[in-house]
């Protein structure tokens, strides 16, 4: 069943939030380029040693994950609340689509991966594969041009989006080990006088931000990954009517261009140092190794348009009117670049640094075989196809 009578109209705010991460996922693939020929130079130890160099207490890549990191998933939360309030998931009926999607796009790759690591110490990698890097997709797509139906922008966007609260949910289940509950209580209590702030209609934007940081601190020294922190203040910040002159709206804004030009920057820089110097065949035949393969090559694309087709063939849900068949599995090829969040999750579930390094790679060759297959197939579909616009 297909929805011949809408027509999306992105909000500006969403416009540059895509071009946004369509730079943003430019710059990380030169970034990631740059990383890689260090990490396999003369300068690789000297590059290594860096991202560890010790400040205040912590390495400099610990820095980066733990904390700037935490101000990516400030914009995610942010663009969720968006979504939900005004955009793609405001509509129950539109929202459904996506959420399904994403749902198919985690579940599947998960079980896959589950099966070829049952038993081994590669199990722990299950979140791997669940995840969908917003920038690196949006940028592969973007590359397609004007082509590219407004709505199929949307989903997406809305698909990764929720894709990566999935992963958010995840880190904080399974890859927590051990809980200070004294610190966790006081982290979430912070949270909840947030939401009074928010609810006595306080629109100053530095209590929340002063709130966000006491909360990431005491939420750092947890257990839980401090992360979390970002959704949950995102979900702080005062929505209003979601104009320009709403406290949401102004930090979304201001946040787009730090984080696609410098925060993502800096974790590809400082995660992807990876040193290609074994034996290729037997890296790419371990079996977390093809978990992250089939994972994200078959099961992000399979499961997305599985779960999808189900859902709209039993009438829950409506293709967009600019959407087909073809453009959903192009768009679950372009879910299978999971890049950040697959790396983010390697770094919490493996403690052996051949194992990181293995999965690391093969993280970044899947990526990159899924990115291919997805531009390369939007192309060949997209290319005789006219896009309604009416």
């Amino acid at each position: 069943m297909k929805n011949t009578l809408k027509k999306l109209k992105p909000t500006k705010l969403f416009k540059d939030f895509f071009e946004s991460e369509k730079s943003g996922g430019l710059t990380l693939i030169v970034c990631t380029a740059v990383s890689l020929i260090i990490a396999n130079s003369t300068w690789a130890s000297s590059y290594e040693h860096f991202w560890h160099t010790d400040f205040a207490g912590h390495g400099i890549a610990h820095w980066i994950n733990d904390g700037l990191m935490t101000i990516f998933f400030l914009l995610i939360g942010l663009e969720l609340e968006r979504e939900i309030y005004q955009g793609e998931l405001s509509n129950i009926k539109d929202a459904l689509l996506p959420i399904f999607a994403a749902i198919g796009g985690m579940l599947l790759p998960a079980g896959i991966f589950y099966l070829l690591t049952y038993g081994t110490e590669g199990q722990a990698g299950i979140g791997i594969p669940m995840a969908t890097d917003i920038a690196f997709a949006l940028g592969i797509l973007s590359l397609l041009g004007s082509r590219v139906p407004t709505s199929l922008k949307v989903f997406l966007t809305a698909l990764a989006v929720i894709d990566d609260l999935g992963a958010i949910f995840v880190i904080a289940i399974f890859y927590t080990k051990t809980i200070l509950w004294m610190n966790l209580f006081i982290a979430l209590s912070i949270f909840v006088v947030l939401l009074i702030f928010n609810r006595l209609k306080i629109r100053n934007l530095i209590p929340y931000l002063i709130g966000g940081v006491a909360m990431w601190y005491f939420m750092l020294n947890s257990g839980v990954h401090a992360t979390i922190t970002g959704v949950l203040l995102a979900f702080a910040v005062p929505f209003g009517n979601g104009d320009e002159k709403s406290t949401s709206y102004i930090l979304q804004h201001f946040l787009h261009r730090p984080v696609a030009f410098i925060i993502l920057p800096l974790f590809a820089l400082a995660n992807t140092a990876i040193a290609i110097d074994g034996n290729i065949v037997e890296t790419l035949t371990q079996n977390y190794s093809l978990g992250i393969a089939f994972g994200l090559i078959v099961g992000k694309p399979l499961g997305i348009f599985l779960i999808s087709f189900v859902v709209v063939s039993l009438g829950i849900c409506k293709l967009p009117f600019d959407l087909d068949w073809k453009s959903i599995i192009g768009a679950g090829l372009l879910g299978g670049i999971g890049f950040t969040m697959s790396i983010f999750i390697t770094l919490l579930a493996f403690e052996d640094a051949i194992v990181i390094n293995n999965a690391k790679f093969m993280i970044l060759t899947a990526s990159l075989l899924a990115g291919m297959l997805g531009y390369f197939y939007l192309k060949f579909t997209l290319k005789n196809e006219v896009v309604e616009v009416e």
